[in-house]
């Protein structure tokens, strides 16, 4: 389980619960802006459970990455001494854990469209949260344009509460009805920043990167206490680093090291044991990749150790599909990474790369620089050929949106004039990228 918070201290962001409280009974949509550590994730919602407008309805909380979903289920369930199912449940790829009880049910982000999807009405739901929103994801960014979809035109009483520690609020306000913007302070502890460049020429093998990276761990190990967390660009990454360090704890001064990987691809176990509060005789070192960075508590962190970098998908014209490239982390990123040591008392920041480099400011969103077919399937099925007609923070770029209709014709899943085929209902039921769907459908 997370840890609870502290009993004496508050946790911020029920400093600006009636401001919240206010928006929404209003039946307006919310922006949150709250710092890392405020409790948007887990005491807001809580503190929403017995808002009279819920009418025994739901809220749906989505959260943009499995283990954030699955784990802030289990805390706030802890906070009700129950277990997850009862009145918190939770809904992931593959894993559901809920119930006719269940009146808060945390989802990742493509099950929110396909409950939109099955029940455009969103009947048993009175309020949709969108956390973390500021990752900006294709299956976030469809979800809310969905949402604002129902609201407009099949239930004016649904409400929207959109949270992140660094919203862009600018364009949510542009395309939101009635925004109320709510901001919060987070509760940080002080966390000092130190630059320690490693050799440009180590990135390019994830060997010589991994023993570069272990040797900043154990020094990193010897002049602090506390645990470590490490921000790697992927797995091959991680598990060059790991072998570095397996092969030097035996024979140092810290031999009961836990080493714990932290990814996307990992298990559900194995992403618990990297999360977990470390044993009390035991230091861990979580090496994680931009998983990491927003939503989880790791308790016991003091040191966290960015490398500055961090593997994203980029559309690629020439193959069709999307591959994955390495790229220099946004000014954004390294401040919620650095923030990671800074959740439960102070800590440090080690930055892998020159201070005079220059960060991008954002990441920029998955919608402009991802392959969109499953997003222009989607929407077929949702019955819209035209994406400019739906309500989008930043637009789909009009020649991937051209690129995907043309894929979608060639696998029969829309017609001439854009429309969904009956393949095509079937390929968004697969919940698959379209192309491997249409591979099984054709081997079936």
């Amino acid at each position: 389980m997370m840890p609870a918070p502290p009993a004496s201290a508050p946790l911020p962001v029920l400093e600006v619960l009636d401001d919240v409280r206010g928006a929404l009974a209003r039946n307006a949509c919310c922006l949150l802006s709250a710092s890392t550590g405020a409790g948007k994730t887990t005491a807001l919602p809580l503190a929403l459970l017995q808002e009279p407008w819920l009418k025994g309805k739901r809220i749906v909380m989505l959260e943009p990455r499995r283990i954030a979903a699955r784990r802030a289920a289990q805390y706030m369930a802890a906070q009700l001494g129950e277990e997850p199912g009862e009145t918190i449940g939770y809904h992931i790829r593959n894993d559901r854990v809920a119930s006719p009880r269940t009146r808060l049910l945390v989802v990742t982000e493509g099950i929110l469209t396909r409950m939109i999807q099955a029940r455009p009405d969103l009947d048993e739901i009175a309020l949709c949260i969108f956390d973390e929103f500021h990752e900006r994801s294709i299956h976030g960014d469809l979800a809310l344009a969905l949402s604002l979809e129902v609201r407009e035109v099949l239930r004016q009483d649904l409400r929207l509460l959109v949270m992140s520690a660094t919203l862009e609020t600018e364009g949510l306000m542009s395309v939101l009805p009635d925004p109320v913007l709510v901001k919060s302070q987070g509760r940080a502890h002080p966390v000092s920043v130190e630059y320690r460049p490693i050799p440009s020429t180590a990135a390019a093998s994830a060997g010589v990167f991994g023993r570069e990276v272990s040797n900043v761990i154990r020094e990193e190990m010897a002049k602090t206490t506390g645990d470590v967390l490490v921000f790697l660009p992927g797995a091959q990454e991680i598990r060059r680093t790991q072998e570095a360090l397996n092969a030097w704890l035996p024979g140092s001064a810290y031999p009961r090291t836990l080493v714990a990987p932290l990814h996307g691809t990992l298990g559900s176990i194995d992403q618990d044991t990297a999360v977990a509060p470390s044993p009390p005789d035991r230091r861990k070192v979580v090496l994680a990749t931009n998983i990491a960075e927003t939503s989880l508590t790791i308790e016991g962190i003091t040191v966290v150790i960015d490398t500055g970098l961090e593997r994203l998908a980029y559309f690629n014209a020439d193959t069709g599909l999307d591959q994955l490239d390495t790229v220099i982390l946004s000014e954004q990123s390294a401040q919620q990474r650095r923030g990671r040591a800074g959740r439960t008392g102070p800590g440090r920041c080690v930055r892998l790369w020159n201070e005079a480099r220059q960060l991008p400011p954002r990441r920029r969103p998955e919608i402009l620089r991802s392959d969109l077919t499953q997003l222009v399937l989607e929407l077929a099925l949702w019955g819209t050929t035209d994406p400019e007609t739906m309500a989008w923070i930043d637009p789909p770029p009009e020649p991937a949106v051209d690129a995907s209709r043309s894929l979608l014709r060639l696998l029969g899943a829309l017609d001439r004039d854009g429309r969904i085929t009956p393949r095509g209902t079937e390929l968004a039921n697969v919940g698959l990228h379209p192309r491997l769907g249409h591979m099984l459908l054709a081997a079936v």
